[in-house]
């Protein structure tokens, strides 16, 4: 079997062969599952998705999907006829997390401005406040005096210019860093009404933290579209055999070593401690790759494995926070249920309603004497 890195790798130094590896991204089952689920809902005129929501474990390879779905949709650009120089296809930026307290709108405005500014495009941006503006170098600058409003005004105008198919907002966790859930509903409204106002979907990438915002409202629900980038589990024989795949792929096909890594026999060790996860099962044979390089060696053993492994500390902390999140995402019967009794389908509680109809029973007009109550007292 031929191994698909560059051969000219093998006589490289160690860091750039870790660069290389470090850089590949392996096609696989649930990967391209998520990354066409999320490229219909964008490009999908018939949607009514303003939000979508990409949602996975830490460490599943959800910032994978950020180029993958730049690349579709740069291609698409490319047979747009619509598509005119002054547009951009998408526009990416990660949700800085706050450094104290509450998530940084102004930031957030800040880096989705720089984001849209293409300094190939001749088709500048006029953002209709003097707040924004360019210096003698062309590069976009924010007076400090810039309102938060003032800034997110020029962010909309410079989204209706641009035109991109989706904004892709990575680490979208952070934006739940409020001080009330009040405020954290303001947020998601905020988002939402940019998407309304420019007609561009947001894409929102992050941890199962986001789960927090997935039913602040019934206007957010409706709006929002879930996609779930969930782990491979072992309990799964397809996952199971796809795992294994991903792992034979890594290690045989693009780590560039001398000898032939053939990492099958230890599966479940590093099923084991990847908890299922592509993303850490690949920095972790990064890691494991740096160590052998460091020793001189080509080929990777159980040893640079256990060297390199994530403790199993981290492990248990981290596989708890994943099943929190699966948790959550599952519709269990008893909720089936409750929704189905709220609609008055379930079967059981309409038979109840027919047999005990409340509003069949006539109420008195205040003052008016009950005759049972006073038939009662007479017989007494």
């Amino acid at each position: 079997m031929s191994r698909l890195f560059p051969q000219d790798l093998l006589k490289a130094d160690k860091v750039e062969r870790s660069q290389y590896f470090q850089g590949v991204i392996v096609n696989h089952g649930k990967l391209s599952e998520v990354i066409q689920k999320v490229y219909k809902l964008i490009i999908n005129p018939s949607s009514q998705s303003s939000i979508i929501t990409v949602i996975g474990p830490t460490g599943v390879g959800k910032s994978t999907l950020i180029p993958r779905i730049e690349k579709l949709l740069i291609e698409r650009s490319l047979e747009d006829k619509n598509f005119h120089s002054g547009r951009i296809p998408v526009v990416s930026l990660e949700a800085a997390s706050p450094s104290s307290g509450n998530f940084d709108w102004k930031d957030y405005y800040y880096r989705a401005l720089v984001a849209m500014e293409e300094p190939l495009i001749d088709y500048k941006i006029d953002y209709s406040t003097q707040e924004v503006y360019r210096d003698a170098n062309g590069k976009i600058k924010v007076r400090s005096t810039a309102s938060t409003n003032k800034l997110r005004h020029a962010q909309e105008n410079a989204l209706q210019h641009r035109q991109p198919y989706a904004v892709i907002l990575d680490e979208a966790q952070h934006i739940q860093k409020m001080s009330s859930g009040r405020r954290l509903q303001d947020n998601m409204d905020c988002l939402k009404s940019i998407a309304n106002i420019t007609k561009i979907p947001h894409v929102l990438i992050g941890t199962y933290e986001l789960l927090m915002m997935r039913n602040l409202s019934g206007q957010l629900s409706r709006r929002n579209q879930e996609v779930h980038f969930p782990r491979y589990k072992v309990n799964s024989e397809s996952d199971k055999e796809k795992f294994r795949t991903v792992l034979q792929s890594l290690a045989f096909y693009y780590m560039p070593m001398t000898e032939e890594n053939n990492l099958d026999s230890e599966w479940e060790y590093c099923y084991e401690r990847s908890l299922g996860c592509v993303g850490i099962l690949k920095d972790w044979l990064t890691r494991a790759l740096n160590a052998a390089l460091d020793e001189g060696s080509e080929k990777i053993t159980k040893h640079h494995l256990e060297d390199t492994a994530l403790t199993v500390a981290q492990c248990q902390k981290i596989i708890t926070e994943i099943i929190e999140g699966e948790q959550l995402l599952e519709e269990s019967a008893s909720e089936i249920n409750r929704l189905r009794a709220l609609l008055e389908l379930n079967k059981e509680t309409a038979k109840k309603s027919r047999k005990n109809p409340a509003s069949n029973k006539k109420g008195r007009r205040i003052g008016t004497p009950d005759p049972v109550r006073r038939k009662s007292h007479f017989d007494e």
